[in-house]
């Protein structure tokens, strides 16, 4: 089965919810800012049944360059991961 595209989702999406693939995009788009936002400010945004957004400090660490074998010093950042939910995992394995 082939991945479904970001068009194919948005016509999914419209016909599940009974309104035009351009409506769908929209209500999408101010779906995910609002996500952003959440995990931006609060670090975690639940997705019931689905999973979770969580923000997350990774810290500096030694790494290794491959190609040289050298040690190299990865600084530390922030990012943000999804954590899926117990059941959805469950359902899919």
């Amino acid at each position: 089965m082939a991945k479904m595209t970001k068009s194919q989702f948005m016509a999914s999406m419209g016909e599940m919810l009974g309104v035009s693939k351009k409506e769908a995009t929209e209500k999408w788009e101010k779906f995910v800012e609002m996500a952003l936002k959440e995990v931006r400010s609060g670090g975690e945004f639940n997705l019931p049944g689905l999973g979770k957004l969580i923000k997350k400090n990774r810290p500096a660490r030694t790494g290794r360059n491959p190609m040289t074998g050298a040690s190299i010093q990865i600084p530390a950042k922030t990012v943000v991961k999804f954590r899926v939910a117990k059941s959805a995992k469950d359902s899919v394995l």
